[in-house]
């Protein structure tokens, strides 16, 4: 590879497009093809601070970008953007209805579980009741027995007659 030499006697390389590379040089300029232009489009803008009508503009090794390309892909990231938000939105959207729908199976399941907890708790409290009832009767029914049972052992004591019964004390 030749290198040719610039003012300051420093060698500078040779591109294989054969030119000089010098960005320094006053006379140099950058030839504007499809592929550098690609480039220049991923890289990121930088603005004037001048404050003049150049402040429009965007500088990039001095290649201008104009202000309708800047816009044109910022329009395009936001459509971008806004296609990717639409999408979130969406699954948000759709998880939520899938939610829903499990919320509704399982309130619909504890409302099946409960209405058959009622018709149970409602069985066993009318046996409850009859079990109480029962347990009353036969309360009646021991007394009156025990009554009898001591009866014949007075009976039996005191060797009384069982066709003279005495008095019930």
């Amino acid at each position: 590879m030749v290198m040719p030499e610039n003012t300051a006697g420093i060698p500078l390389p040779v591109l294989e497009s054969g030119f000089d590379f010098n960005p320094w040089e006053e006379n140099w300029v950058l030839e504007e093809t499809p592929e550098l232009m690609a480039i220049l489009q991923q890289i990121e803008p930088v603005s004037s601070n001048s404050g003049s009508d150049e402040s429009n503009r965007v500088l990039t090794n001095r290649v201008q970008v104009e202000p309708d390309e800047r816009k044109k892909r910022r329009m395009i990231s936001n459509r971008e953007s806004a296609r990717r938000s639409r999408l979130r939105k969406q699954k948000h959207l759709e998880d939520l209805r899938n939610q829903v729908n499990r919320l509704r199976t399982e309130n619909r399941e504890i409302t099946n579980r409960f209405g058959s907890i009622s018709q149970h708790l409602h069985l066993v409290r009318r046996e409850n009741d009859r079990l109480l009832s029962e347990s009353a009767v036969l309360r009646q029914r021991l007394s009156f027995f025990r009554r009898i049972l001591v009866l014949r052992q007075v009976q039996q004591v005191y060797g009384l007659n069982p066709q003279n019964p005495p008095l019930i004390l």
